[in-house]
């Protein structure tokens, strides 16, 4: 007597239907599908800006104005780090750096302290814009090679 491997096919949520591994294909996803539609939606998400976003701390801000402390809410170490970065890269800039004062709390405080020639407040928009740049760069790129693929 042999024994011999018996394959029982697996079953799916509705009991009518049966279905074996083999017959499950892997299926590629496509990343540009809803390209159109979710640049549609960011670019009306652009338009809008949210003016409770980022607030100047008055104790942080000097009278020239090219020093000052910003809070920006709702956001973490992800934009922090990479906005300091990018404004430290300007070399009007002198100083920048940031601070998440507590985990639990969802803001992070950022101060800019520029050389005189241009203000912090001019220092923050170069620096966001900036970073909005390299984003779109990066996303272009990236976008790309997928379609070369």
């Amino acid at each position: 007597m042999s024994t011999e491997s018996i394959k029982e096919p697996t079953t799916t949520a509705n009991p009518t239907t049966t279905a074996t591994t083999e017959d499950v294909e892997p299926k590629d996803v496509d990343m540009l599908a809803n390209e159109s539609q979710s640049q549609e939606e960011e670019e009306e998400e652009e338009d809008e800006p949210d003016r409770e976003k980022i607030k100047i701390l008055q104790q942080g801000a000097s009278e020239d104005g090219c020093s000052a402390s910003f809070q920006i809410l709702q956001e973490d170490h992800t934009l922090g780090n990479a906005l300091r970065y990018i404004i430290m890269k300007n070399p009007q800039v002198e100083f920048c750096g940031y601070s998440i004062p507590h985990p639990s709390e969802e803001f992070l405080n950022i101060r800019i302290q520029t050389y005189g020639e241009i203000t912090a407040v001019e220092a923050l928009h170069k620096g966001l814009q900036d970073l909005m740049d390299l984003c779109d760069v990066v996303e272009e790129k990236f976008t790309q090679k997928i379609r070369d693929m």
